[in-house]
């Protein structure tokens, strides 16, 4: 089967800002920095240098902020006889005890199944973009997309924490603080959003011999 010739063959480069399609005079390789967009003026390269070292180091630090974000504490309330200090765990089974089961599925999904697929999902396109694989690219590259799409909603212990301290900082009987464990979750969040940013889902399509 006869494969599309691509982008960077034809002499075409796309800016990573603005989308303008720009013709190049010559081939840029990965570390090309001579090249601007005539719209936006964003340096032009190929592929985004360092990209999977970048990612895999942002990736990493994520994992390991990652592990005292479960451990810690990420909340503390304090009423008129009791002082009560949650992790995410116990904070989920502490709503599914309570009578809140949906909300203690949601918060489960946001803030242990979905951090623990980014950072496979991640590491799986980093592996198979290093090695040149040619395996499901067009379902990887989906899976990029994916990954961008639900990172953002990790965020919601972030933001339910805030919340709450907001709110019950009016109240005369009860008290919510946040803990140090929801700075090493927020940063856990935040370098993995980066992480996927920095990740060029162009390489997924590298080395290919024949169009999936």
């Amino acid at each position: 089967m006869s494969v599309p010739a691509r982008a960077d063959e034809l002499g075409l480069i796309g800016c990573p800002v603005c989308g303008l399609v720009c013709r190049s005079d010559q081939r840029l390789d990965a570390a090309a920095t001579a090249l601007a967009c005539p719209r936006c003026n964003t340096t032009l390269t190929r592929r985004k240098p360092d990209s999977c070292r970048r990612t895999w180091a942002l990736l990493i630090a994520a994992f390991f902020l990652y592990i005292p974000a479960n451990l810690l504490p990420i909340m503390r309330t304090a009423s008129l006889n009791d002082i009560d200090d949650n992790t995410i765990i116990s904070g989920v089974v502490e709503l599914w005890v309570k009578g809140s089961p949906d909300l203690a599925i949601i918060v489960f999904t946001a803030s242990i199944v979905v951090p623990m697929l980014k950072f496979l999902a991640l590491g799986m396109l980093l592996v198979t973009s290093q090695r040149g694989s040619g395996w499901a690219r067009v379902q990887r590259a989906k899976l990029y997309r994916l990954v961008e799409l639900i990172g953002y909603w990790s965020m919601l212990d972030v933001f339910v924490v805030a919340l709450l301290t907001a709110l019950v900082r009016f109240s005369v009987l009860s008290r919510v603080e946040p803990l140090p464990g929801v700075i090493f979750f927020g940063l856990t969040v935040v370098l993995t959003m980066f992480a996927s940013m920095s990740f060029d889902p162009r390489l997924i399509w590298d080395g290919r011999d024949t169009d999936d």
